[in-house]
């Protein structure tokens, strides 16, 4: 498989530190609000990232953390005259919601900042102790930038460049405007920790550096996140993780474009701001899913409500499919017939341009691609008239499910289970058709249809598709 590399601007073939297995650390969100729609990209982006490399063999750790303490936390909870811990812990539920909705699997380890604070105070010591941190005298402890030779490796600007454009704000005693925290001296009505300095609290991103070293190693395989952490956080994650563990801190560095709204930067101030709960309450969570996984992972995005109902159509597409597919496997007969192992490798045709596509730095966009064109081989060699084996319809139903499971899709189930009064009128339809009271049976289907219950016929029988 090969991978884009930030750090090294190319693309390069994985080769993991350990054979058959990779670690992946992947930010995650500052739990202060719910997340929204340009949050839920990396999410899902990394989550087939994983579903991928475990589909391909490899025994994957991955670790994606919780902020839950920041300054944003601590301003939350001062507008809701609460406790950051309060704040944070209903926000990791509420992210939790929406990860499910959004068919995320679990991080194999889900670590908070307030959990490693020891493990944050041992590396900032270290640091110190290395002359790369410095102690003011309020308390601070700051990272000196100019003593990391490599410093702009990753967001490939150079440290003079860097500093051109770097301001000391107030209250700040910084010995370069580039040095950036790693513990903020407590501050009055603020939650605080006991440290070497004095009371205080973590610097948001030595805690990224702290995990991944906790529950990673002092080198990991890949780190992801969005392109907007490029700098200054993942640049500064380099620089103290590498300054502190004397090695490299991850091979590979991933980062996923951005998305827009009515192609224009979402924001609050101009009110294209959209919350996964937002949309998902609207259009549902796996058409936010699908639309980000249609495009390249690192191309932008644009969300727009023509665009999230292009999805939801999409995947009706894929879903038909899946419904045709078991019902023929339900209904067919036993005993491979005649040329259905010419059908099964031209099926299986579409996982190779699957694979490949998907070893191609996570094309998602192609693999998407082969899904829709086994769908299409699906529906014209498997239907009531080509008449295939039971066999047939099983091995397509177990390849089809294969491949859109690594993508996390058609994870919906739809309840097909009919009260009394539907089936009545499915009954009396069906008697219909028999009797050839065509106007009878068409105005029952359109009575079922205004009932979200549409009829779909064929030679083999009456398929029932609950929308």
């Amino acid at each position: 498989m090969k991978i884009y590399n930030t750090l090294t601007g190319k693309k390069e073939e994985l080769k993991t530190i350990n054979d058959g297995e990779v670690k992946i650390y992947a930010c995650g969100p500052t739990v202060y609000n719910y997340i929204h729609i340009g949050n839920a990209r990396p999410i899902c982006v990394f989550d087939i990232l994983r579903r991928y490399l475990e589909y391909r063999g490899y025994k994957v750790t991955f670790v994606q953390n919780f902020t839950d303490i920041d300054d944003k936390i601590i301003k939350k909870a001062n507008e809701e005259n609460s406790d950051y811990k309060t704040v944070s812990e209903k926000y990791i539920k509420e992210y939790e919601i929406d990860a499910k909705g959004l068919n995320v699997r679990d991080a194999t380890i889900h670590p908070k900042a307030t959990e490693n604070i020891q493990q944050i105070i041992d590396m900032i010591r270290t640091l110190e102790e290395k002359g790369f941190a410095y102690a003011t005298e309020y308390g601070d402890v700051y990272f000196r930038t100019n003593h990391f030779a490599q410093y702009g490796k990753l967001s490939h600007q150079p440290l003079e460049e860097l500093e051109a454009g770097a301001r000391i704000q107030i209250g700040e005693t910084k010995e370069n405007p580039m040095d950036f925290a790693l513990w903020k001296g407590a501050k009055k009505g603020e939650p605080s920790w006991e440290s070497p300095w004095g009371q205080g609290r973590p610097g948001w991103h030595i805690e990224c550096s702290t995990m991944a070293k906790r529950y990673l190693g002092d080198t990991i395989d890949i780190h992801c996140g969005g392109q907007d952490l490029i700098f200054p956080h993942h640049e500064n994650e380099i620089a103290q993780s590498e300054c502190c563990n004397g090695a490299e801190f991850a091979h590979y560095w991933m980062h996923n474009g951005y998305i827009n709204v009515d192609n224009r930067k979402m924001s609050k101030s101009l009110g294209n701001f959209f919350t996964v709960r937002d949309v998902a309450e609207q259009y549902g969570y796996e058409p936010i899913r699908y639309l980000m996984v249609s495009s390249h992972y690192r191309s932008p995005i644009n969300y727009s409500i023509d665009i999230i109902t292009q999805c939801r159509s999409a995947l009706d597409r894929l879903y038909n499919c899946r419904e045709d597919l078991r019902f023929l496997a339900q209904n067919s007969p036993s005993g491979e017939k005649e040329g259905e192992e010419v059908i099964k490798t031209k099926l299986l045709s579409h996982k190779e341009d699957f694979i490949k596509a998907m070893e191609d730095d996570l094309n998602t966009a192609d693999a998407i691609t082969a899904l829709f064109e086994l769908a299409r081989d699906i529906n014209s060699n498997l239907n009531a008239q080509t008449k295939p084996s039971k066999e047939l319809c099983e091995f397509a139903l177990q390849l089809y499910g294969e491949l859109a499971d690594v993508l996390g899709l058609l994870y919906t189930e739809k309840d097909n289970d009919l009260d009394d009064e539907i089936q009545a009128l499915i009954d009396k339809r069906t008697q219909a058709r028999k009797d050839k009271n065509w106007a009878e049976a068409d105005r029952i289907r359109d009575e079922l249809k205004a009932k979200g219950i549409t009829i779909k016929d064929t030679p083999n029988g009456t398929i029932i598709v609950t929308e």
